[in-house]
């Protein structure tokens, strides 16, 4: 029996979202072409020089050195790796602050590099006197946060770049999902603002691209350079991407989704998935619960555990902060009507907290 694929009605809690019609079509169109071969797959390879290109204009950088990954967590590999390659020290750190994604504990297990955490701010952003006393003449790279998983932060980044550029280090910022949102926020964040050498954002998040499309991008060529090896057998003679053959459908579907969507669809996307946490964020307020405030479209409330339970057993596909909130990511596909059923849910679930909660 063939399976369906998930309804996104009731999901809440990914950073993943439906792609936009356009997306999806070239994605299908583009399915079978090898991006990792670019010397045979030349259509794809232009396809995919255009992404960088257009990424590189939303994050500030005129003239971007990168690709298109599988995700953020081959991105934030592909920086520390990058960054151990680069470094002149045998024996490399990597320092970043708790909120950071687990992508890079995966990186330092897989490339043998000693991972620093520091902890985060009451604001929930990296703590900048913490961060400075974990780097030392080893560290390799600093990583910082542009719109955390928990709670949408951005952390301190011009600070941190302080911290890399003292240490002798690179500066990596983790945009994943707040890079299709932030360019319409007044935050400071990206190439244009602070002195980042390489940078993580996913179009197949808030960009609304096909899965599987990450980005990960450079300001010097130097980082791709540290990354390639030789491809003797290929028409193309070295690789700098972390997998090998890739399918060209991710490549297509960001070109088709920025075509789409860049600015003016971003914006108002950003607009209402704002409002929509705002507005969550207020009503979980008015029925007593703490909530962090939502500077980027991502709602975390402290709502007690049976209610929590039972509103998965009512089908919301909702997660829990470390710390054991309640999780809401407002995506593309979360409309009003969705949230005004959840908190309609909350009401008639909901119960005098006792000792038991």
């Amino acid at each position: 029996m063939r399976a369906e694929p998930q309804d996104f009605s009731r999901v809440l809690s990914s950073m993943c979202t439906e792609p936009h019609p356009a997306a999806r079509e070239a994605a299908e169109t583009f399915l079978a072409t090898n991006p990792g071969d670019p010397g045979t797959y030349r259509s794809v390879a232009q396809l995919e020089a255009d992404a960088v290109d257009a990424l590189g204009g939303i994050v500030g950088l005129d003239d971007p050195h990168g690709y298109v990954a599988s995700g953020g967590t081959e991105a934030n590999i592909q920086a520390v790796r990058a960054a151990r390659n680069l470094a002149a020290t045998s024996d490399p750190n990597v320092v970043m602050p708790e909120s950071a994604h687990f992508s890079f504990r995966k990186a330092a297990g897989l490339l043998g590099v000693e991972l620093r955490t520091a902890p985060v701010d009451d604001d929930y952003r990296a703590h900048v006197d913490a961060m400075t006393e974990l780097a030392d003449a080893d560290t390799a790279l600093v990583v910082g946060v542009a719109g955390s998983t928990e709670y949408g932060r951005v952390d301190p980044l011009s600070a941190l770049a302080d911290i890399a550029d003292d240490a002798g280090a690179l500066l990596h910022v983790d945009a994943a999902w707040g890079g299709f949102v932030l360019p319409f926020t007044d935050q400071q964040w990206n190439f244009d603002h602070v002195d980042v050498d390489t940078l993580t954002i996913d179009p197949h998040k808030m960009g609304c691209a096909a899965i599987p499309a990450g980005g990960f991008l450079a300001r010097s060529e130097d980082a791709l350079d540290a990354l390639a090896v030789d491809t003797p057998y290929l028409e193309s003679t070295d690789q700098a991407t972390l997998t090998g053959t890739r399918s060209g459908a991710g490549v297509a579907s960001v070109v088709a989704a920025l075509e789409e969507l860049w600015p003016e669809g971003y914006r108002e996307q950003y607009v209402r998935a704002q409002n929509n946490a705002d507005w969550l964020a207020a009503a979980l307020g008015e029925r007593g619960y703490d909530v962090v405030d939502p500077q980027l479209p991502l709602v975390a409330a402290d709502i007690p555990p049976t209610l929590f339970d039972r509103l998965r057993e009512e089908g919301w596909r909702i997660s829990r902060t470390g710390a054991g909130e309640l999780r809401v990511v407002c995506m593309p596909h979360v409309t009003r009507e969705m949230l005004e059923s959840f908190v309609a849910d909350v009401d008639a679930l909901r119960r005098p907290v006792s000792t038991s909660d």
